[in-house]
């Protein structure tokens, strides 16, 4: 990554582009790509937003929804123990393309996932999208590397800001053609999951998706992060996070693209971490609200049915992870709350998503047991069903039973 790009490791980012200049004018090369943004997008997400009521729940595999980002450079021996002990088997691993001369550290950590599904992440920079020749090159030699370890790679990342190196979509089209011809010419068997839409930006997911010269994705990626509007129940221009997803795959079921839904990132910044957080402090929260709010995320993209992973970013990262870097290795009260939420729903089948009254109510069920998880916007008491058992959020039996922010869980066993 070279200048005017200059990458933040604090927040694992780049920085915001200062050279005005220079973002005005690759802003007007690529014009053309932002008008055609804006036509699609007015033509796709009035007919994708009617279309959402035809969207179906499809049935999600609890064993792979929950999935976790994990930096392969930084505390390795330590993510590798956490992952174990978070019973996570989904890891998504983000790689730049100006770090190839890192890629053999990158392949020694991906080697030690034994039994994970590794997912990479393909991080642009500006150097690879102008240069197609120095794009291929290195891509195949990605794949050759790190295709032992893991058969899907996400193609791009945050395609809609430009302190990601792309002026416009049709930027990030060329880019991935490429990608998928290296694959196609030599390495067949790999998936590659485009769109990579960074917030709320379904324009751009439009143009991603339904472009006649987008390539033929076998599967999307967004990297739908809720955090500037608080809880993730709230909702932005109508849309909740509930319905964010469903426009999603309304989308989706325009551009004919009938396959996997990936989260690859979603997080929210924790106060007084700067300058680890990625936003300033105004978007963050408390690591009480940070727990609960990454609960509930979970819940709801589960129980829309229509949110294959949702890989969350990250393990360890002092302004926005489940672990707290700074001064050795803390882990949150959201590392607890993550693996009691694993262990309570890997291996079950969602039955029913309700919502009435700001009351929300996932069940699932089992061989062995059914689930009831609860939260609220007012505190109520819940009734119990006989022999039922009632746990908080980070695991621990509950006696004085009310529902309130924190999603409690409700057990029944199978006789």
């Amino acid at each position: 990554m070279k200048a005017p790009f200059i990458w933040d490791s604090h927040s694992d980012q780049p920085y915001q582009l200062k050279d005005r200049a220079y973002k005005k004018r690759s802003r007007r090369a690529n014009l053309r790509s932002l008008i055609k943004t804006v036509l699609i997008a007015l033509f796709a997400l009035p007919l994708s937003t009617l279309l959402i009521p035809f969207v179906r729940p499809r049935r999600v595999d609890t064993q792979a929804f929950f999935g976790m980002g994990a930096d392969p450079l930084r505390e390795s021996e330590a993510t590798l123990e956490m992952l174990e002990r978070l019973h996570i088997r989904q890891v998504l691993i983000r790689f730049g393309l100006w770090q190839m001369e890192r890629l053999e550290e990158v392949a020694a950590f991906c080697a030690r996932l034994e039994g994970s599904e590794l997912s990479i992440t393909i991080m642009q920079d500006r150097e690879h999208i102008e240069d197609e020749a120095l794009l291929r090159r290195d891509v195949e030699t990605l794949f050759a590397r790190l295709s032992p370890y893991a058969r899907r790679f996400v193609v791009g990342n945050a395609i809609n800001r430009a302190k990601w190196g792309l002026f416009g979509v049709d930027e990030y089209l060329r880019f991935a053609r490429t990608v998928h011809s290296v694959r196609d010419a030599h390495f067949a068997g790999l998936e590659l999951v485009g769109g990579s839409v960074i917030d709320f930006e379904y324009h751009a997911t439009a143009h991603a998706l339904l472009s006649p010269s987008a390539p033929r994705y076998d599967a999307v990626s967004a990297l739908l992060y809720v955090d500037r509007r608080g809880a993730p129940e709230n909702s932005q221009l109508g849309f909740s996070l509930q319905g964010k997803i469903l426009l999603q795959r309304a989308l989706m079921m325009l551009a004919r693209r009938n396959v996997a839904l990936y989260i690859t990132e979603a997080n929210w910044p924790i106060s007084h971490t700067a300058p680890y957080a990625p936003t300033s402090e105004h978007e963050c929260v408390s690591e009480a609200a940070y727990a609960r709010y990454m609960v509930r995320y979970h819940l709801i993209a589960l129980g829309t049915g229509g949110v294959n992973t949702v890989f969350w970013h990250q393990l360890i990262a002092p302004g926005y992870g489940l672990v707290d870097s700074r001064d050795g290795l803390r882990e949150r009260s959201a590392f607890e709350a993550y693996r009691v939420m694993v262990s309570q729903l890997q291996g079950m089948r969602v039955v029913a998503f309700k919502t009435c009254k700001r009351r929300f109510e996932l069940r699932c069920e089992s061989a062995s047991h059914t689930l009831r998880i609860l939260w609220a916007f007012e505190s109520y008491t819940p009734v119990l069903e006989a022999d039922e058992q009632a746990y908080d959020l980070l695991g621990g039996p509950l006696k004085a039973l009310h529902v309130y922010k924190d999603p409690i869980y409700i057990r029944k066993e199978r006789r």
